[in-house]
């Protein structure tokens, strides 16, 4: 892997976690919208909205993430797609606004009434946002973003058969994800009828969003056809792996293995963004390779370096945050809970330990990734500066993560 590729590797692990986390609150405003009428339907508005409340800000850091990668590490492109695309962007960027300030005033609404209207708002900009979103994936995928300040189409780049497809399977996409998250987090509450209501939602949602990626398929052959050779060769493991986690994630609903259903979900749908990457890849613009659209490589080195010290602060803190979302350990455990026996003689020192060798650990992978990155100009050692990052990051997590005072 060349230097110039790494910045795009960033940016596209990136995409995905915003498609995964962010689409699923997406996903739960619409079943907001969509919830209907009566006591039943109140209690499932209520679960969507309780369940985004630790995570709703956080996932928007994936966004920022992707667009600052892109902005910092291929200008040209970014200026390019950020110009013919301004339509949909604005789109996007109002319903994201739009949801935030729903979000936070629902707490302050008096009457039902309100609480409907804000309901409806937040609801609209769940569906309006990602379709946007989709729109400018699609209309890059399809070639429909040429090299230039707004030298594409300001309607046309973004509303052929494409990126309106694309733009669907995104909403169809985060109403699948939040469905079993959700069914997910009403077992965890112990609401059977929360649980069988979202079930159902999982169950539908998974079959409409597996019927629109093979419709976006069917439109890539007719609309894009370079596009879908690439799916159907280079994209095809992918592909694979994301028709067999989308079956299995059915299988999993079905049977009420919600927990693992959350991760055959996400694998499903974070393949779909592999797929695309494999299917274009050297490609990133019509006439512009990733090479070609890289910036210098002292700049490419600084971005790397930044993200990677970035990584040792955010990654570990995203992750404790959704351990314990999962695990439902936001609050103070109760005064009858038993608490982990701590451990004894040699374990305990070993225990007091850890985080500072972990943290050792993680700073020399630290040092080593800029050594791969940044000194050497081999392929070979790029990809290990990328493991080593990998590793960093990872080890900076243990570290961060708390352990259970010794008496």
């Amino acid at each position: 892997m060349s230097l110039d590729a790494v910045p795009l590797l960033l940016a596209l692990i990136g995409l995905a976690l915003y498609v995964v986390l962010g689409g699923a609150d997406f996903g739960a405003g619409l079943w907001q919208l969509f919830a209907g009428r009566g006591a039943r339907s109140e209690a499932v508005r209520e679960h969507a909205h309780d369940a985004m409340a630790p995570v709703w800000e956080a996932n928007h850091v994936w966004l920022v993430f992707v667009l600052v990668v892109m902005w910092t590490a291929y200008p040209v492109a970014f200026g390019s797609i950020a110009s013919t695309l301004a339509v949909p962007l604005f789109i996007a960027a109002v319903g994201i606004v739009f949801r935030g300030t729903t979000y936070a005033l629902r707490a302050g609404t008096a009457r039902l009434r309100e609480q409907r209207a804000v309901d409806a708002v937040f609801g609209v900009s769940s569906m309006l946002t990602p379709f946007a979103l989709g729109t400018v994936v699609g209309a890059i995928a399809a070639g429909r973003v040429p090299v230039g300040n707004a030298a594409g189409g300001l309607w046309s780049s973004w509303t052929g058969a494409l990126p309106l497809t694309i733009g669907v399977l995104a909403v169809a996409l985060g109403a699948y994800l939040a469905a079993v998250y959700l069914a997910a987090d009403a077992v965890r509450r112990g609401s059977a009828e929360l649980e069988r209501a979202f079930r159902g939602r999982a169950l539908a949602a998974g079959v409409v969003a597996g019927g629109l990626a093979v419709a976006g398929l069917v439109v890539a052959h007719a609309d894009a056809h370079g596009l879908y050779e690439g799916l159907v060769h280079d994209g095809l493991p992918a592909l694979i792996v994301s028709a067999s986690a989308g079956v299995a994630t059915l299988g999993l609903v079905w049977l009420r293995r919600y927990e693992a259903a959350r991760y055959s979900a996400a694998l499903a749908v974070a393949a779909i963004v592999a797929g695309w990457a494999l299917a274009q890849e050297p490609v990133l613009l019509p006439g512009l390779t990733v090479s070609q659209a890289a910036a210098g490589h002292d700049t490419l080195v600084a971005l790397i370096v930044s993200v990677a010290a970035g990584a040792l602060v955010l990654a570990p803190s995203l992750a404790f945050l959704f351990t314990l979302t999962l695990r439902g350990r936001l609050g103070y455990e109760g005064e009858g809970s038993a608490a982990a026996p701590a451990p004894a003689g040699p374990a305990r020192a070993l225990a007091a330990s850890r985080p500072g060798l972990l943290a050792r650990i993680s700073i020399a992978c630290l040092l080593l990734t800029l050594g791969f990155l940044t000194l050497a100009d081999a392929g070979w050692a790029h990809a290990i500066g990328v493991l080593t990052l990998v590793g960093a990051v990872v080890t900076g997590f243990r570290a961060a993560a708390p352990i259970e005072p010794a008496d």
